[in-house]
């Protein structure tokens, strides 16, 4: 424990610099700002401002995009309740009961339990994440290349298990992703790799043009083609504060909630995303009156928020202790680390203890900051929320254009990115999800390197991946993982609820 207040006292010397309390107080607020307007996003903008990292040093540039990511959780759920649209994936749960309450006059309300659920969440979560980080950095250090290629195919496998809709279509994207990071120049033969003799090619694909491709321009695209229907709230916004016996109440499923996305954020593969759905379901069958879920319960709006929130921020657990990013956002953020010249891993907490203290540290400055932005601004995001997205989306493209177009000032790169738009887009049509091609394409280099590595050292012996009970574990629990999703129930069960949302 004392280690542990320690550490975090490290973090807050560093993330309570003014400059990098101004950066996360900018993340958070961008991050509110995109979560509120439907139709951009946290991966879609963390993807088009990491051209402006590289002019930032690594802490400020981290804290800066950890705020864009949990401040877009807290804005999604404003559009929820106030629009009926999630600015969020996460926040589709959240709509069903703070849409009905804010139709009935307690949109104030509604927005109130999911600030200070969230904040509740982000606190408990931070606090995990230190407790966590030292023990999961030290058995980080025992994984060799073996051990670290069968972490790597667990990731992806879970990436898999955890998109939605087709199996087939989510290993496609993996294995898409994976070739994307072969395009270039092998750095042990210098032979060419799928460049097809194109020049450009021969570095390989900067992160950056596929990201802003697949999630950007994509999304700008995907907007325009089906313009939403906004359902803004009428009725009068109401008390923002919940009173002490409805805090009392809503104790429980905050709790409930926090516990749960704290688990599933540890998860590989977006388990984050699943937390808001169990725990509107917990909260439901726990329940002494089931019947109103779906007509305004608070619970159901604390609850899967709290979780929302949780599960964002334990999300980054794996990421910092093990190298490995359980979603697109996270990895965004390994490329934004690379970037920077950082390698995430185990190795972090002992090169660089004021990045992983920092980072920590400026979570919950940040869960404190998004409590002070959201409620006071409340007025603010409903006029915001009648803005048309036609006119929001050209200034998008041309930020977009820039930020590419200053990583080389290339303008190759800007046309190589909005291919990739159209890729994003065409993908979306077909039903196919971007976020495990990102994944591949993140993991895709490492894995290669460490299956090298690990057959190097074993002299080619293919049997080294299942001679060391880490490994052999890991790949274990990911084909039988894969296994389960491909029984046929669940498949019918995951096509049922892709297409139902």
């Amino acid at each position: 424990m004392g280690d542990v207040i320690g550490n975090l006292g490290l973090g807050f010397s560093v993330a309570l610099t003014l400059k990098n309390v101004a950066l996360c107080f900018l993340g958070c607020l961008i991050g509110t700002l995109v979560g509120v307007l439907p139709g951009v996003g946290p991966v879609a903008t963390i993807a088009i401002l990491l051209p402006i990292t590289m002019s930032l040093d690594p802490i400020g540039a981290l804290i800066m995009l950890a705020g864009i990511y949990y401040g877009a959780q807290y804005g999604g759920s404003t559009t929820a309740i106030l629009v009926n649209i999630p600015g969020e994936a996460t926040a589709v749960v959240t709509a069903l009961d703070g849409h009905q309450m804010a139709r009935n006059g307690e949109a104030g309300l509604a927005l109130g339990l999911a600030a200070i659920g969230s904040f509740i969440a982000g606190t408990i979560a931070t606090l995990l994440i230190a407790a966590l980080a030292a023990p999961m950095t030290k058995l980080g250090l025992l994984f060799g290349p073996s051990e670290y290629f069968a972490l790597m195919i667990m990731g992806l496998v879970f990436a898999v298990v955890l998109a939605r809709g087709s199996v087939l279509k989510a290993v496609a994207m993996i294995v898409f992703g994976v070739l994307l990071s072969c395009v270039g120049t092998d750095l042990e033969t210098g032979r060419e790799r799928l460049t097809f003799g194109v020049h450009h090619l021969y570095d390989g694909i900067e992160f950056v043009v596929i990201a802003m491709g697949l999630f950007g321009f994509a999304e700008i695209l995907k907007n325009i083609a089906d313009p939403e229907k906004r359902d803004v709230v009428r009725a009068r916004i109401g008390r923002l504060l919940p009173t002490a016996a409805e805090i009392r109440g809503n104790l429980a499923p905050i709790l409930r909630g926090t516990a749960l996305g704290s688990v599933l954020g540890i998860l590989p593969g977006n388990g984050a995303i699943l937390a808001p759905f169990a725990s509107y379901a917990i909260e439901k069958r726990v329940s002494r009156q089931p019947e109103t879920f779906g007509k305004g319960a608070q619970a159901g709006v604390a609850g899967p928020e709290s979780a929302n929130n949780a599960g964002a921020q334990t999300s980054f657990i794996p990421l910092l202790t093990l190298g490995l990013p359980p979603n697109a956002v996270m990895a965004l953020m390994v490329g934004a680390m690379l970037i920077q010249g950082i390698v995430p891993g185990p190795q972090v907490i002992d090169r660089n203890p004021q990045l992983f203290w920092g980072l920590i540290a400026s979570m919950w400055i940040g869960n404190v900051m998004l409590l002070i932005i959201n409620l006071p601004l409340i007025g603010i995001w409903v006029r915001l929320l009648a803005v048309p997205y036609r006119l929001l989306f050209p200034a998008i493209v041309l930020f977009c254009c820039i930020g590419v177009y200053s990583l080389s000032n290339d303008a190759t790169a800007v046309l190589m990115t909005g291919l990739f738009g159209l890729i994003g887009y065409a993908l979306y049509r077909l039903d196919f999800e971007p976020a495990p091609l990102a994944l591949g394409f993140v993991l895709g280099k490492l894995l290669e390197e460490k299956l090298r590595q690990a057959l190097i050292i074993s002299n080619g012996d293919p049997t080294t991946f299942v001679g060391s009970p880490i490994s052999a574990s890991l790949l274990g629990l990911a084909v039988f993982a894969l296994a389960l999703s491909l029984l046929p129930r669940v498949r019918r069960g995951r096509d049922t609820a892709f297409k139902e949302s």
